[in-house]
């Protein structure tokens, strides 16, 4: 059940919408933690610059009305540029007065909480100070063009096969995938087995050139420890796979041969 579930996950990060849909699960157990913290736990106070933004967006909104977001942003980021020290003073000194009432609040909140519930919390913050701190390390993966990582099998024919395949939402055609995947025979399978090792080919190509990259960067601490990367097959090791798959046939015969040699007895008896 693990590996189906593996599977699926794997192959939804393949198709818009169905990660998200398979995260339902995992958003239960965080509904505990969210029960806790939303309601009383106080909010943290807004910077200087937000609560600069905050009390004069509508200002700028009426003054340049066909501007989208991002431009009214910018340029109320360039007004608070040249905001004189005296009044970016007010604002900071606003923060420090509502910084000082959020510290005595959070501390009487933390108070009235049950060591589960106190415990519950610690483990939401570590969480999301790694899903954080992941989401970070990815985009700068992005931003620096690692390589993808190869698919295997399976994704590729999820891949090739999920618009037409039968369900009504990204889940149910993902399940439905997946046992017509485990129905196919080894025949049927070769083809896009191939593809997935051929696409392991690539990866490896691609990511000794980017890791080569890196390296004159000096991002040595993004390169692979050695153990991530894929063993060269040297004779012995051919040698060694070729007498182990020999071994594995040789056992899988040997009960063949002894019910062939007891139907033989039988039929000369």
């Amino acid at each position: 059940m693990a590996a189906a579930l593996a599977l699926l996950g794997r192959a939804a990060a393949l198709v818009p919408g169905a990660q998200r849909l398979l995260s339902v699960t995992l958003s239960v157990e965080k509904g505990f933690c969210r029960r806790i913290s939303s309601h009383e736990r106080p909010k943290r106070p807004l910077t200087a610059y937000f609560r600069f933004l905050k009390e004069n967006h509508s200002i700028f909104r009426q003054k340049n009305p066909k501007m989208n977001n991002m431009e009214l942003v910018k340029k109320m980021a360039g007004a608070w540029k040249e905001l004189p020290v005296s009044e970016k003073q007010a604002y900071e000194e606003a923060r420090k007065t509502d910084w000082q009432r959020y510290e005595e609040q959070l501390a009487a909140y933390k108070a009235q909480l049950t060591p589960a519930e106190a415990a519950a919390l610690k483990e939401e913050r570590r969480r999301r100070l790694a899903k954080r701190r992941l989401f970070r390390e990815k985009r700068e993966l992005t931003v620096l063009g690692k390589p993808k990582r190869p698919r295997s099998g399976f994704n590729i024919f999820v891949s090739e096969n999920f618009q037409e395949s039968e369900g009504v939402s990204p889940t149910a055609k993902l399940k439905y995938l997946f046992e017509e995947w485990r129905k196919l025979s080894s025949s049927q399978k070769q083809p896009y087995l191939q593809l997935a090792e051929d696409d392991k080919v690539r990866y490896e190509n691609e990511m000794k050139s980017w890791e080569a990259k890196m390296v004159e960067l000096g991002r040595e601490d993004l390169l692979r420890s050695r153990k991530q990367r894929p063993k060269k097959k040297t004779p012995e090791t051919v040698k060694k796979t070729a007498e182990t798959v020999k071994k594995i046939e040789t056992a899988k015969a040997s009960p063949r041969e002894t019910t062939a040699k007891l139907k033989s007895k039988k039929s000369e008896e």
